[in-house]
C-alpha cells in the first residue's frame, strides 16, 4: 500500500482512482440496487398471485359445494385458468368426488387422470393413482386398476394398495389371490381395521 505524504495527496488518489472507477462503481451499483427491487417485485407478485388463486379456489369450492356436480363448468373455468397451480389439482380432485357421488364414474375418472399428469406434489401423486384404481375397479376394469396400483411404489400406502388389490381380485373370483393380499396388507404400518373381517369371511 502507498504511503501519502499529505491530505491532499490523498485526495488527488481519490480523485484519480475515481475517473479510473467511478464510471464501473455506479453501474454496478445500478445493477445490484435494479437486481434487489426486481426480486423484491418478483417475490410481491408471486405471493399476490398464490394469494389470489387461494381466493379464487375458495369461491370454486363453495360453488361445487353448492351445486354438486352441476358446478362441473365452473370449476373446469377455473381449473383451465389456474392449470400451472396446484389449486386446479385440488380442485379437479374435489370435482371428482362429486362426480362420483353423482355416479358420473366417466366424468370423475378424466379429471383424476389429469389432475395425477399435472400434480407436482409427491404426496398427491400416490393418492391420485390410488382413486384411479378404485374407479377403473368401479367400472370392471380390473386389468387396468391393478396395473395402476402396481404404479404406488410408497411403503406408507403399501396396506391400502394390497387391500384393493385383494378387493379387486376378490371381484375377479380369485380368492387365494384375494387372501394372500389381504394377508400383505395386515401386516403393513397402515392396515386397515376390516382386513380381519375380511380375511375372515374367506376363511370360511
Amino acid at each position: 500500500m502507498e504511503l501519502y505524504d499529505t491530505e491532499e495527496q490523498q485526495v488527488e488518489a481519490i480523485k484519480d482512482w475515481w475517473k479510473e472507477n467511478g464510471k464501473a462503481v455506479i453501474f454496478g451499483a445500478v445493477i445490484g440496487l435494479g437486481g434487489l427491487f426486481g426480486w423484491r417485485y418478483y417475490q410481491d407478485s408471486a405471493i399476490q398471485a398464490r394469494e389470489a388463486a387461494s381466493e379464487s379456489y375458495t369461491s370454486a369450492i363453495s360453488v361445487l359445494d353448492a351445486k354438486g356436480a352441476d358446478a362441473q363448468a365452473d370449476i373446469q373455468s377455473f381449473i383451465d385458468s389456474n392449470s400451472d397451480a396446484e389449486y386446479s389439482v385440488l380442485a379437479a380432485m374435489q370435482l371428482a368426488k362429486a362426480q362420483v357421488e353423482a355416479g358420473n364414474l366417466d366424468e370423475a375418472l378424466k379429471q383424476l387422470e389429469w389432475a395425477k399428469a399435472a400434480t407436482k406434489d409427491a404426496a398427491l401423486s400416490p393418492l391420485l393413482a390410488y382413486r384411479v384404481a378404485r374407479i377403473k375397479a368401479e367400472q370392471g376394469n380390473f386389468d387396468a386398476a391393478l396395473t395402476e396400483l402396481s404404479a404406488i411404489p410408497d411403503e406408507s400406502w403399501k396396506g391400502r394398495v394390497a387391500e384393493l388389490r385383494g378387493d379387486i381380485s376378490l371381484r375377479k373370483g380369485d380368492s387365494d389371490a384375494a387372501y394372500s393380499a389381504y394377508s400383505e396388507a395386515q401386516q403393513a404400518a397402515d392396515a386397515s381395521r376390516t382386513l380381519q373381517i375380511k380375511l375372515d369371511d374367506l376363511a370360511k
